[in-house]
């Protein structure tokens, strides 16, 4: 009630700009536009980079290539459990949605805390240090260790410019990420057909397949962070339900897009590491810094460098769909109260959620200073299947809590049940055969959440300084609060 009232003000000034029904976000996405979505989040740096992690891991190019098939599959599954509950809870937020209408306010919170603070803005500068990678390299041939200073620069080039494109229109961000998913999956399509080109010619490394198991680990905490590095370039496949306020026929349209989408880059994905291991040995694998230019130098010749363009072109895509789907989150926790109101508002004219997609982009630009890949990576995939047991245990306590609920949509419980063992397991082993300190650290970050939501939320002040700062920024950002399109 009370945020309702505080509200008010906002609200008549969004009708008197809409004639008086509100701001809403809106339904701009069709079903080709959510594959390409889902496309642009998954393919991204992770199949260029995540493959030489995969094979450092378990050790062997079979372990290997099984590893990415079991992922594909557990991603599979994890999209039919998010299609029901996208169908049961229409509203975007992805998880903090479903956790918050499941479990209620504290575990939501937790959520959307490390989501919010952590989680998306640490995935953008990820993907926004492999954009930098490929595309500062070529300004310096030769070098076998690129300026940092560069490499920052060039990340945080990219972080702001995709700022600006979603906070001015998300019809152009949604035309840019189906530009570069169409150019990201031609790429990859190249890489497949040099495959098979180098297979045919007889110049294949087969020997490499005959022995394809030797040498693999045992260790489940070895095969857990093998899984978390393949598990990182299916990372997005959720990316859909965060925008479910602005997708065309959702109950039909999510359910469509995930199965169109995931089984399409599963089978690139295992395509493309079989045509690496067919033109690169697991040593020339595991001493490249840049795998997919090396096997472009071996392949293509005077065309080589169509592979770091291809690159560059994919990061930036998957970055930008990363950006409008995870700042819809923030979005959606700034009109819950979770987060700042300021959050929660779009602009009067664009109908963009401009403070979340700042404050999205402010994050990710501190976390691109200390940044580095396989750090982030290792802690956003622990983050991220801590986040997906939770909200599948959602769905199976809707099942035994909700019998009546209309679904029109259901998957047998076998699937929800077997990926909530899946993601205990890639919780626990690493913390059982190999702690380290992130997961301490992670762990501390998760009660200072608790903390700041007893003092924030369940006991809420609200200073009248922050109120006028909330006006002044409301007037300056022309924004204003937005109704619930799915009212």
């Amino acid at each position: 009630m009370q945020r309702s009232q505080e509200r008010g003000g906002g609200e008549g000034v969004a009708r008197q700009e809409l004639g008086g029904e509100g701001l809403t976000l809106r339904r701009e996405v069709g079903l080709w536009s959510a594959v390409s979505l889902i496309a642009g989040c998954m393919i991204g740096s992770g199949i260029f980079m995540s493959p030489q992690g995969v094979l450092v891991y378990m050790g062997s190019p079979g372990a290997s290539l099984v590893v990415w098939a079991v992922c594909g599959l557990l991603t599979i599954l994890g999209a039919l459990c998010f299609a029901e509950l996208g169908v049961l809870v229409p509203q975007s937020g992805g998880e903090y949605a479903y956790i918050l209408r499941t479990f209620g306010s504290l575990p939501a919170f937790l959520v959307i805390y490390t989501f919010v603070l952590a989680g998306r803005p640490a995935a953008i500068a990820a993907v926004s240090l492999s954009f930098a990678e490929y595309a500062v390299a070529p300004f310096y041939p030769g070098c076998s260790s690129l300026p940092q200073a560069a490499l920052k620069g060039m990340a945080a080039t990219c972080i702001l410019l995709l700022m600006l494109v979603n906070s001015w229109s998300s019809r152009a961000s949604t035309m840019l990420t189906n530009v570069c998913t169409v150019a990201k999956v031609f790429s990859l399509l190249v890489i497949v057909g040099g495959g098979v080109v180098v297979l045919g010619q007889g110049r294949g490394r087969t020997e490499a397949l005959l022995s394809a198991f030797h040498n693999t680990t045992q260790r489940t905490g070895c095969i857990s962070m093998a899984f978390y590095h393949a598990l990182w370039s299916y990372d997005g496949w959720n990316c859909v339900s965060y925008v479910m306020e602005e997708l065309k026929n959702p109950q039909q349209n999510l359910v469509w897009a995930l199965m169109i989408a995931i089984p399409l880059v599963t089978g690139l994905y295992i395509l493309v590491n079989i045509s690496y291991l067919l033109v690169l040995s697991p040593n020339e694998i595991l001493s490249s810094d840049a795998m997919a230019v090396t096997w472009g130098n071996q392949v293509l010749g005077a065309w080589a460098w169509l592979v770091p363009l291809a690159v560059t072109l994919s990061t930036f895509g998957s970055a930008n769909a990363v950006f409008f789907s995870g700042s819809r989150v923030c979005y959606v926790a700034g009109r819950e109260g979770h987060m700042p109101q300021l959050l929660s508002m779009v602009h009067v004219h664009r109908l963009t959620p401009a403070p979340a997609l700042m404050f999205t982009a402010v994050v990710a630009l501190v976390l691109v200073i200390p940044g580095d890949f396989s750090t982030i990576v290792n802690f956003l995939s622990f983050l991220a299947w801590v986040t997906y047991g939770t909200t599948i245990s959602c769905l199976l306590y809707l099942r035994m809590k909700n019998t009546d609920l209309p679904r029109p949509y259901k998957v047998p419980t076998a699937i929800p049940a077997l990926v909530l063992l899946a993601s205990l397991y890639l919780v626990l082993a690493p913390i059982i055969d190999h702690p380290q300190t992130e997961f301490l650290y992670l762990f501390l970050f998760l009660l200072s959440g608790v903390l700041v939501y007893i003092l924030f939320v369940h006991f809420p002040r609200r200073p009248k300084c922050l109120q006028t700062a909330t006006l002044h920024l409301q007037l300056l950002l022309e924004v204003a609060p937005t109704t619930n399109s799915f009212n």
